[in-house]
């Protein structure tokens, strides 16, 4: 099969240096991610501002956060078959048209209801940008390279934390809440240009029906299982009906899905990827991983602002020493990978991070900066080394036409262990509050249910204090959960991972990118 005009060829199988042309690639593809993943950050300081705006409840403004990760989670599942029936290249052009749409019509929103709807639409373009992204990197550089293509692709996921804050703050501040959406219209518009002119030509292979009965399982069973586990913060219990009974339904739905996946040749996503051992390991080591470090990665932001008392654009600042410390190591992490396989970086670097974790466990109202911002350093050195890795050992050994698979299934993985871990550590926080009448009486005044009268000088004196103890508590079951990822990670490759012939075979063909 030639090579499509405009499509990069595969560097020879020796040679693992990034060339100009796959740079260009990443370089766009880059700009893509970093505008879906900024966005969720963006809008997250914004909740306040909209319950004011719209004269809306707590619970109504969440729905501003959570329709977007719903949509986001729904069309995930699908990337894959439409990578291959329409084009990589085609899929993410009208990714990015759909994703720019919705934050202009978001920053047109007159209500509470219409800016919902308009993130959801955000969110079905989103969802697609970072699949496509990792399955046209992938391709363009070729198994020998991955690890440093999964290091490019990781500067998103740690600008988006860390610049989403300070960026919304900003916006808020010194314009509007509308310019949290319209920035992203002449990003966009940029890497649309960019993209329709340096990602390679499309050459579809429509070869597979669509498994329409899959979509219909998978999507809403995953869509109403994550609806149910992001509801757990607010229900308090894993057994009210707003909690159980969605993510019930989704379970089930789920679980016939692993069914009709298993008997079906071409299913929506192919389970007989478990098969590749590689795969298999990372995917558990991975859903493990982002049920501890998302998980905590939420409760940093709500201790500098609830215990520490600064603003928003400070909180975002202070947070900075966690990307700084991975922009050391990810890319040192994604050029050796390739050399010497994944599995000695992923082990060290969650050594770091529970050093930097276990350094939380101990903070209190009065925790030296210098002391925090340290541990937050040496948890990104850690963050460098493991995520990224673990991605390189899932996709490594795939051939080129289950990259895409293997990318949506590694991205559905990583979007349900970031809310299981958000919602695992929000319930373990708001109940270690529970526990601390001094937290709770804070609490209370904070959200207005209480006035300082009513709970007395002596608990409003104790409260930072107490809710200092009650996050250095909820630390302790983030450092357990992150030192249990040490168990599989023990059986990622310690060496340079090997291809079959029949898949080093596949790599030294020239293909269309598709």
């Amino acid at each position: 099969m030639s090579v499509s005009a405009g499509t990069p060829a595969k560097a020879p199988l020796g040679d693992d240096k990034l060339d100009a042309g796959v740079l260009k690639v990443a370089g766009v593809v880059v700009i893509g991610a970093i505008m879906s993943i900024l966005d969720v950050t963006v809008v997250s300081v914004a909740l306040p501002t909209f319950q004011n705006e719209f004269q809306a409840t707590p619970a109504t403004v969440a729905w501003t956060m959570t329709a977007y990760t719903l949509a986001l989670a729904a069309v995930i599942p699908v990337t894959g078959w439409a990578a291959d029936r329409f084009g990589t290249k085609r899929l993410y052009l009208t990714s990015l048209a759909l994703f720019v749409a919705g934050s202009v019509l978001c920053s047109m929103a007159w209500d509470i209801g219409p800016l919902i709807a308009f993130r959801a639409l955000q969110g079905i373009g989103g969802g697609m940008l970072m699949p496509l992204g990792m399955t046209i990197m992938t391709r363009a550089a070729g198994p020998q390279r991955i690890g440093r293509v999964m290091a490019v692709l990781g500067i998103p996921m740690l600008l988006g934390p860390i610049g989403g804050p300070i960026l919304g703050g900003w916006l808020i501040e010194s314009a509007s809440w509308h310019w949290i959406f319209l920035i992203n219209l002449p990003i966009g518009i940029v890497a649309f240009i960019l993209s329709s002119i340096v990602l390679p030509k499309d050459n579809p292979q429509p070869g597979e029906t669509f498994d329409f009965l899959g979509l219909l399982l998978l999507s809403p069973g995953l869509a109403l299982f994550l609806y149910g586990v992001s509801s757990i913060p607010e229900a308090g219990t894993v057994g009210d009906p707003k909690v159980l009974v969605p993510a019930a339904i989704g379970l089930v739905l789920m679980i016939a899905f692993v069914g009709h996946a298993l008997r079906k040749d071409h299913p929506l996503i192919d389970l007989r990827l478990f098969k590749n051992r590689n795969l298999t390991v990372a995917v558990i080591t991975m859903s493990l991983f982002i049920v501890a470090f998302m998980g905590s990665m939420l409760l940093l932001p709500s201790y500098f602002l609830q215990v520490r008392g600064v603003s928003t654009l400070e909180t975002g600042l202070l947070i900075a020493p966690q990307g700084l410390g991975a922009m050391v190591t990810m890319p040192v992490a994604g050029r050796l990978t390739d050399k010497m396989g994944p599995g000695r970086f992923v082990l060290g670097g969650i050594v770091l991070i529970s050093l930097g974790i276990a350094n939380l466990t101990q903070v209190t109202d009065d925790t030296p900066y210098v002391q925090l911002l340290g541990g937050l350093f040496v948890m990104g050195l850690g963050m460098g080394m493991t995520m990224m890795p673990i991605m390189s050992a899932a996709l490594a050994t795939l051939t080129d036409h289950a990259i895409a698979r293997g990318s949506t299934l590694m991205n559905i993985v990583q979007q349900a262990g970031g809310s299981i871990g958000t919602a695992v550590m929000s319930v373990v926080l708001t109940n270690e509050v529970k526990d601390r009448p001094a937290a709770s009486a804070l609490y209370a005044v904070a959200q207005g249910k209480a006035t300082p009268e009513q709970v007395g000088p002596v608990l409003l004196q104790q409260g930072p204090s107490a809710l200092a103890d009650a996050f250095g508590s909820t630390y302790m079951v983030a450092l357990v959960l992150v030192l249990a990822c040490i168990i599989p990670a023990l059986f990622l490759p310690r060496k340079k991972i090997q291809r079959t012939p029949e898949q080093e075979a596949e790599a030294a063909v020239p293909v269309a990118m598709h």
